[in-house]
Parts: structure tokens; sequence; C-alpha cells
């Protein structure tokens, strides 16, 4: 299949860096306005470089586009995409905003040549998740009883100075919920597989410029029907730290972190399996994934089977991330979650049926 990256900053080098270990795929062009990055992507992997996602589009027979855009445009880019018959795989965020939402449902039910719409949440594919997701699926160490999940990076305020996009609510969307804790706050959802019934959140700015908009601290807490989860993230920390998820089931606890599993057992002992395979794309701490996602797209696609990580697969994920923007009192209600508010005050609020 022929392949476009539109957006060439630094996660489009692991878009490029995953074709090129795919055999009979090409990445046949890059778009981005920054034409010196454009032509640097294009350069190495031998593509044509635009400046224009249209132009691009009407010159080159393009099968998938990969969009790696700043958050604001994901959604327009897969409607012009899907409209035309384009296969679309986008990294995160699936969208910024409720209205956005409706907005890529809708393009997706109206897509034509029924275009796949695949999603990069690369984590769910880490061997170790996987493992993880299996045990508890299995049902023999009893029901999972609650998660616990830890994100600490670092981003200082030249982070956001670099590129003007982010840090402003109508670009970005958000901060370490919606960029970087996005991937976390999926694996909950993920690995719990039940549907949310309530979240209570905070946000705040502990660290960061009060020039920027977006919080760099976010506490949550999700209620699930048999099960609750908490959830701390913040890029404010001294380094970028592998994120850290524990299960609590009624037999054992499960610990996530980078691609370790361990198993801690009632009797105090703890068994330990690094479950890396192959090479990892990208920074170290955003997982080991990503060859394994785009590889299962475009084979979902040649084998006319669903990708795992379609639009309604990841419903529950955008749920969580605006309902908890709504809780911490940053956005309107969005109706996912029934029922009143409480507590709605400056330090947070839940919203629940």
């Amino acid at each position: 299949m022929r392949s476009a990256i539109v957006g060439c900053g630094s996660i489009a080098s692991v878009h490029g860096q995953a074709l090129a270990r795919l055999d009979a795929h090409q990445l046949v062009a890059v778009a981005d306005i920054d034409m010196a990055r454009a032509v640097k992507i294009a350069d190495e992997y031998g593509a044509r470089a635009y400046d224009d996602l249209e132009e691009m589009l009407d010159r080159e027979e393009i099968d998938v586009l990969h969009i790696c855009t700043p958050h604001y445009l994901h959604v327009p880019m897969a409607e012009l995409a899907l409209a035309r018959g384009i296969h679309v795989f986008m990294e995160k965020p699936p969208v910024i905003s409720m209205e956005q939402w409706t907005r890529l449902k809708e393009a997706y039910d109206k897509r034509a040549d029924n275009a796949r719409l695949g999603f990069c949440f690369q984590n769910r594919y880490n061997e170790n998740v996987l493992y993880a997701k299996k045990m508890l699926q299995s049902g023999i160490y009893g029901q999972l009883l609650g998660t616990r999940a830890f994100v600490t990076w670092r981003r200082e305020d030249g982070y956001y100075e670099d590129s003007l996009w982010r840090g402003q609510l109508s670009t970005e969307g958000g901060g370490v919920l919606i960029n970087q804790a996005i991937h976390t706050l999926d694996l909950i959802q993920f690995l719990s597989d039940e549907e949310p019934i309530s979240i209570r959140a905070v946000t705040d700015r502990q660290h960061l410029s009060e020039d920027i908009e977006v919080e760099d601290t976010v506490a949550a807490y999700i209620s699930y029907p048999h099960s609750r989860a908490c959830f701390f993230a913040t890029t404010s920390y001294v380094k970028d730290m592998p994120p850290i998820i524990e299960l609590e089931c009624e037999k054992i606890r499960i610990r996530l972190e980078d691609t370790l599993l361990t198993i801690y057992r009632p009797d105090g002992s703890s068994i330990s399996s690094n479950f890396m395979v192959g090479d990892r794309l990208g920074k170290s701490y955003w997982g080991a994934g990503h060859l394994a996602a785009i590889g299962d797209f475009y084979r979902c696609i040649e084998e006319d089977r669903p990708y795992p990580i379609e639009i309604y697969d990841i419903e529950n994920t955008v749920r969580l991330l605006l309902e908890a923007y709504k809780a911490a009192g940053r956005r309107e209600s969005y109706g996912f979650f029934t029922g009143q508010d409480v507590c709605a005050d400056q330090r947070g609020s839940s919203v629940r049926v």
C-alpha cells in the first residue's frame, strides 16, 4: 500500500520507521506547513514533500494517511481523507472536544469506500499489557478490585514555546492529561474492560508558566461497576519515567512498568518477567508497541478484518478524557455521564449517573 504522513514533527519519524519495516508498503509523500521539516522526512524515506495536505491528496495516489499533526487538526484532516476513501491512522488524541467527537463519528459513518480509521494507542500492544489483560479475563485470580496509575514526566516552558500550538486550549486541548498521560488513561480503561460510571478530577498548573493555559498535573478517581481507579499524572518531575500501573485483584496484584510485569502473591513473594520484544521505536518511555500497532492496522486492511482500536473501541477512553476536564471545571457538560454534578467548585467535581 502507498502511505503518506501529514505533520512532520518528532512522532512522524516513528511512523516512518515503522513503515520502513513493513513489507509491501511504501511511504510516498509527506506534508507539513514547514516545508523544511517535510523535506527532511521526505529525503530520509525517499518520499515527496508538500506544504499542503489537499495538494498532496490531489496529486498522490494514497491508500493510508498517517495524521501526526497538532491536536486541533486531527479531526478536520481525518474528515478530508475519509471522504476520499483513504484509510486513516491517527495519533493521539482522537479529539479535543465533544463537538469534534461528534464530527469524527459522523465522518466515519459517512466515509467513502469503507475506509478504516485506526488510532495509535500503541501501549495496548505492549506484550506485558496483553499478558495482564489475559490474566484478568481468565478469572483465575478473582475480580479486579482497583487500579492505580502514575505518570511522572518532565516538560519545561520551552517545550511549549518551541511549538506555539501547545499550551493553548483551542489548539492542544489540554496539557498532561490529553497529551502525555492519555495513553495511561486508555490502559486503565482497556484493562478494566467495564463501562465507567463516574469520574472525579482536579487539574492544576504547579510547575509551568502562568502564560500557558493548560495543566501540568492531574489527579482523577474513576468508578466502575466492580472496581475503582486512582490516577495521577504530572509533567513537573525531573525526568521522563515509564508510567506505572498496578492492578489489585482478589488473589494477586499485577504491576506494569515499562516492559516489565510483576506479580505479587498474598504470601509476600513476587515474580517479574520482561516482555520486551524486538526494537523499540521512539522515546523509551513511549512504550514498545508502535511497530505492532501500525503493522496490525495494515494487516487488518489487507485481511479485511476489524482493527482492535477503531472509533467505537475508544469511546470509553474519550468519555473519561472529556469528562475529566468537565469534572475539573474547565469545560461544558458533554452528557456522557448523566445525572447531577457533585461538589462543583474550583477544586474539581465529579460526574456520575
